[in-house]
């Protein structure tokens, strides 16, 4: 069986370099998409599924912004599984310094140069104070103006109840979904939101006992 993957904003397959799947299970990883102009959430997500084999069935998992894609396209075209890494399943678990872009009625017109890689080093290096991430560059590989304050921006006004048969893994000390706005069903612990590549292992053994439990 297939599992579709889609890695955190801005990142691309690296971050999962270190993770291994089930024998099973065929990774296929999708790749990001360059918004359209003006372009609604709903078409971008069909615009991803348009990699996705839906004739067969199909697990899906996401990192990050890539776990809000892969619930949205679990509502169009229902998974078998579907797992989220530090991510959130309803904007309820967002940290509330993002949270609060919410109310920012002129978000729309906050000019491209915040989101250019100047910065974004910036903003990289205060957050690095809080939530060490020395190998941020290696994997923030998609750095288009456009795709990242659109994204952002789905972010902040993503509308989602929280589905059940999503199954969320989360890391301890999580900056960006800070473990006390969620209940997940992993936590790794000493962790934080780049978990994917620093505690591999232990994401290797969550999602090994994840799809085990065949349906």
């Amino acid at each position: 069986m297939k599992i579709y993957i889609i890695s955190g904003l801005g990142a691309d397959r690296k971050v999962f370099s270190k993770i291994h799947f089930p024998d099973h299970l065929q990774p296929v990883f999708l790749d990001w998409l360059i918004p359209l102009r003006n372009e609604k959430f709903d078409h971008y997500i069909r615009r991803m599924m348009e990699s996705i084999d839906t004739t067969d069935p199909f697990c899906l998992l996401g990192y990050s912004f890539g776990g809000v894609l892969v619930q949205e396209i679990d509502r169009i075209t229902p998974a078998e599984k579907v797992v989220v890494l530090g991510s959130m399943k309803s904007p309820r678990e967002l940290a509330p310094s993002i949270k609060i872009l919410r109310n920012v009625p002129f978000f729309s017109k906050i000019p491209k140069k915040f989101f250019e890689e100047r910065a974004i080093r910036n903003f990289q290096n205060m957050k690095n104070l809080f939530e060490p991430n020395p190998k941020f560059w290696e994997y923030f590989v998609v750095r288009d103006t456009h795709y990242l304050k659109w994204s952002l921006q789905q972010i902040v006004q993503w509308q989602f109840e929280p589905n059940p048969k999503v199954i969320q893994v989360s890391a301890e000390k999580d900056l960006v979904f800070p473990i006390q706005y969620c209940k997940p069903d992993y936590v790794i612990k000493r962790a934080n939101h780049f978990f994917p590549v620093t505690k591999y292992k232990e994401v290797n053994q969550i999602l090994q006992e994840i799809f085990e439990q065949r349906k």
